[in-house]
């Protein structure tokens, strides 16, 4: 028989049952080396090994790293959600800011069917203010060129100022009523309608009023203020070199000269007198026969149509309806983006500091 044919010995005890005495000897090392006494594992020179952490102890870790991970990816989430939130309203807001143009705002040569055109006069008439005088006249050409246009609505609500933009405007209106003499220009007083914006409302066909309206104040005005007892009292001293006689003239804080004052009240008296020659013109013979009416003073809607200042009571509505015939209404006003107002109230600032500082002032309509 060969050897692979040739039966196996079988196995001894000694064989299959483990050696006990080399368990037992090394359970023994095993013991002695994990509790070496204090002396001895002090006087080893490498530290001794951290203890082995329980399963349950690694899967805590393992899910406090993992909550805390979590949570810091959420909150960058979170936080650039926010950021493109804020930075997209942000562009939005810009954009509307630049290029958005409401549809009242815009040209509105062009419309559909018989209509009343409205034109807003709203404070203050200066060239620096949203009711100048190139706004204004800008509107009312584009209205009264308009083949539907039935009449033209002045709306006003103005407590006076620049008699130059005043004047420009009114001169205007004369002009395009000439020019278009089948369109009427109505003035409707909301609130108030003074000085310089009665100036311009005396241009139109008819003025119409709120009882409670204010009308009139025709008058020129040039304020100021003088500080020379003050600087006595204080014991400042004004030096103020000037080239010219009278360069430095309604200089604060220097007497007041006699010729100067002469020729400031004869530059006044001659601007109201442009006021009045204005007025008359546009209003004829409504205007009632009493000195007052140039003297500066203001009246309420109902006195103003027993003077002659006012032709009537009504709102613009009413005018619209009743007395132009076309219910329907189209706004013309011309009005500035926010980046113009913004470039132009920085432009206006500057002025006036200039104008400050070399002491120039104007005379007004109020």
């Amino acid at each position: 028989m060969s050897d692979q044919d040739s039966p196996k010995p079988p196995k001894t005890s000694s064989d299959s049952v483990p050696d006990a005495s080399n368990d037992v000897s090394g359970e023994m090392k095993k013991s002695a080396d994990t509790w070496t006494s204090g002396p001895e594992v002090a006087a080893k020179p490498a530290a001794p090994p951290p203890p082995k952490a329980e399963p349950g102890d690694k899967d805590w870790e393992r899910d406090v790293v993992n909550r805390l991970a979590f949570a810091a990816l959420n909150e960058q989430r979170r936080s650039r959600r926010w950021s493109v939130f804020f930075k997209s309203l942000f562009f939005v807001y810009l954009f509307v800011l630049f290029f958005y143009v409401p549809v009242e705002w815009e040209d509105t040569s062009i419309s559909s069917g018989k209509h009343t055109a409205l034109v807003e006069l709203d404070g203050v008439i200066a060239a620096n203010s949203p009711a100048n005088a190139d706004m204004l006249v800008s509107a009312l050409r584009n209205a009264f060129k308009d083949k539907n246009t039935a009449g033209v609505i002045l709306r006003i609500n103005s407590p006076g100022g620049s008699p130059v933009q005043s004047g420009y405007v009114y001169d205007e209106i004369m002009r395009l009523r000439k020019l278009h003499p089948t369109i009427k220009l109505y003035a409707v007083v909301t609130d108030i309608c003074a000085s310089g914006g009665y100036y311009i409302a005396s241009a139109a066909n008819e003025i119409y009023a709120d009882k409670a309206s204010i009308v009139g104040s025709i008058g020129v005005l040039m304020d100021g203020f003088g500080f020379v007892d003050a600087m006595k009292k204080v014991g400042v001293q004004r030096r103020l070199l000037t080239a010219g006689e009278h360069k430095g003239m309604l200089d604060p804080f220097s007497p007041l000269k006699p010729a100067e004052l002469q020729h400031v009240q004869g530059l006044l008296d001659s601007i109201h007198q442009q006021f009045i020659d204005a007025v008359k013109a546009g209003r004829g013979d409504r205007l009632a026969d009493d000195p007052k009416l140039f003297s500066g003073l203001f009246w309420n809607g109902e006195e103003g149509v027993k003077l002659g200042l006012v032709d009537g009571l009504g709102s613009s509505s009413y005018v619209a309806r009743e007395i132009i015939g076309e219910e329907k209404i189209v706004d013309y006003t011309t009005r500035p983006n926010y980046f113009d107002r913004f470039a132009e109230r920085i432009g206006a600032t500057m002025a006036n500091v200039i104008s400050n500082n070399l002491g120039l002032k104007t005379a007004m309509l109020r």
